[in-house]
């Protein structure tokens, strides 16, 4: 991403010339965006989107809304119906691309035919050394979040160390697994009630508790769930929904959303979409205040579903 040549005074630096320590300090300015400067991820997506603006008109709308909306800095993640419109859709996404001077690389793909049609060079790094006929494929990360590629799930594959049973302990482990989506909140609830004992950081869990923080441990990889929210034999879906549950106890406050979809033949599936929990105030509250903040939490989630979710809904409940 090159610099306007009337801003290129602000990235100035002092070096030596051909990297000779004898010489003379000389000026230089850069003419492209550092690496690492806090501005260069939002010019460098700028550039990325009004590239995508200006050559949309050459490709199927889809391909320019992908740029769009299905990047993250320099992450993109795209789920499509078939094996057939995935291969088309990345060759047109490459093509758009390069018109911008994006080499986009490191594919990953559930589906083996998709990476088949992608060049050895542009795969990820662990796909690369695989045969795609008998191989498993392996695990990536998606934004901080394992996807077992293979099976097509997130999950948890946290690298959990000898954690002492302390309160730093505990806290040390809840914090190895990033969940952002929440969909592990209910798991989560007992590990982080073991916080509220009024114990000191390194005070020794007690006995009572203590089998529950090591079961904790123990199952906290065995939590994948289905990336995909369609049904796998559900066909055309006529009908979705959004239902929003919430509720609440003197312990925790927790919210949760379901994606409901009815097909042609009155098949319904139901699928998770995001979670949110959170531990009741030490101070106590009434039952009825905390379920009127676990509305609130609900609300929130029905925001941010609605701004990001590009399948029509047809009704939301709460």
């Amino acid at each position: 991403m090159r610099v306007p040549e009337e801003d290129r005074d602000v990235l100035r630096f002092l070096w030596w010339p051909k990297g000779d320590f004898t010489k003379k300090l000389e000026e230089y300015r850069m003419t492209v965006h550092l690496f690492g400067a806090v501005s260069s991820p939002s010019c460098a997506n700028f550039a990325m989107r009004w590239n995508a603006e200006d050559h949309k008109h050459e490709f199927s709308p889809d391909v320019a809304n992908t740029i769009l909306r299905n990047f993250y800095v320099d992450d993109c993640l795209k789920s499509l119906s078939s094996s057939s419109a995935a291969v088309k859709h990345v060759g047109d996404l490459r093509k758009l691309m390069l018109i911008g001077g994006f080499n986009v690389t490191k594919w990953a793909s559930s589906d083996r035919q998709v990476l088949e049609s992608i060049p050895l060079e542009e795969r990820a790094k662990d796909v690369k050394e695989l045969n795609l006929k008998c191989d498993t494929l392996p695990t990536e990360r998606a934004l901080g979040v394992s996807w077992f590629v293979e099976t097509d799930a997130f999950g948890f594959k946290v690298d959990i160390k000898e954690k002492p049973c302390t309160r730093r302990g505990n806290l040390s482990g809840i914090s190895s697994a990033y969940d952002p989506l929440g969909m592990a909140a209910p798991f989560f609830l007992p590990a982080k009630d073991l916080c509220r004992k009024g114990l000191s950081w390194d005070d020794e869990i007690p006995c009572l508790h203590l089998s529950r923080w090591q079961a904790w441990l123990a199952d906290l990889p065995k939590l994948p769930l289905k990336r995909c929210v369609k049904g796998a034999d559900l066909g055309e879906v006529i009908i979705t929904e959004i239902h929003h549950f919430y509720d609440a106890s003197q312990c925790a406050c927790r919210a949760v959303s379901h994606l409901r979809q009815v097909n042609l033949d009155g098949q319904v599936h139901y699928s998770f979409l995001v979670g949110k929990s959170r531990l009741a105030p030490l101070k106590q509250m009434s039952i009825p205040r905390l379920e009127l903040v676990a509305a609130a939490v609900s609300v929130r989630l029905k925001k941010l579903l609605k701004n990001e979710l590009e399948i029509p809904i047809a009704k939301i409940t709460f």
